[in-house]
């Protein structure tokens, strides 16, 4: 058996990872057809929220909680919570609309987003380099979204905020490196789930008064299945393989998860698979790796990029 420690059991807890998180978007797509976006969201991050919060209280799984300051405090409602809100409310919203495969590989660009966001373009290599990728992930987008502008349904809608997803997964991710100097990954993400989940609460009681509620076992078990698999379960996986690889080795492998996805989506939902997805990943994917890659490294001393 493989230890958590060694490199092929790391390795093995990353393919598990994508693979458990393929069903999370999958089990959220399904859901969203009968329970709302906002209970399912809410209720999501307060249960997971304080799951974890309990695993960094009385486990090493984790890691070890910390006393958090006043305005650490408050800074994780306004930054950290309040941006994770939004982006997982136009991430369920776009499931309503649009393919489980088109919204997860939208959101496999937002490492992209992310680099452009860094800085303004510059007349250096690391310049052209962070903006070429975002030109090959923004092809990939268009590829993908390109098929809806036929408004004959409102896919188009779904694809529009699964994009806007991607920008604001990219922002939370930013207002997180605030954070870096005082809590672990999963302590911020545990702070920061519980708050999202009470500040969308009311919404979603509101969404449960308007639309009603209808318990059906299979939803709750997807549900759950995204709350202690997708959320819990995974991160710790996640959170073990940054203990001990580069972070940059360790997010190459969410570029499995689109395919992860699509390949739940097509097996348990009976998806089909849009001939635009395929060249849509490739062109994503391609402009991830730009940005990501270390030329220098690669390519070695004699290669040496300005900023």
């Amino acid at each position: 058996m493989f230890s958590a420690k060694t490199n092929g059991g790391i390795l093995a807890g990353l393919l598990l990872c994508v693979f458990i998180w393929g069903g999370n978007n999958t089990a959220i797509r399904f859901c969203v057809r009968e329970w709302g976006p906002m209970f399912l969201a809410s209720s999501r991050f307060l249960i997971a929220g304080a799951v974890m919060l309990a695993l960094l209280r009385w486990t090493d799984i984790l890691g070890k909680s910390s006393t958090l300051s006043e305005k650490l405090r408050r800074d994780l409602w306004v930054r950290g919570a309040l941006s994770l809100a939004t982006y997982v409310v136009a991430f369920n919203y776009a499931m309503v609309f649009t393919t489980a495969s088109n919204t997860a590989l939208y959101i496999a660009a937002s490492p992209v987003w992310a680099l452009v966001w860094e800085g303004r373009p510059r007349a250096s290599w690391r310049s052209a380099q962070r903006y070429g990728a975002a030109l090959l992930a923004l092809c990939g987008a268009l590829v993908l979204f390109w098929p809806a502008l036929n408004f004959n349904s409102n896919r188009w809608l779904g694809d529009a905020l699964a994009l806007a997803s991607s920008v604001l997964w990219a922002n939370y991710g930013r207002q997180c490196r605030r954070f870096g100097e005082h809590l672990s990954g999963a302590e911020m993400t545990a702070q920061a789930m519980w708050r999202a989940g009470l500040l969308m609460a009311p919404f979603a009681v509101v969404e449960l008064a308007l639309k009603g509620f209808h318990w059906r076992w299979d939803f709750a078990l997807a549900h759950g299945y995204t709350i202690f698999g997708g959320v819990v379960v995974a991160f710790a996986l996640c959170s073990n393989a940054l203990r001990h690889w580069p972070t940059s080795k360790v997010y190459l492998f969410m570029n499995l998860i689109p395919l992860s996805t699509v390949l739940w989506a097509h097996t348990t939902l009976d998806e089909p698979i849009s001939k635009n997805f395929w060249p849509a990943m490739l062109l994503v994917v391609a402009g991830v790796l730009l940005g990501q890659a270390n030329w220098q490294r690669l390519l070695g001393n004699r290669f040496q990029p300005t900023e």
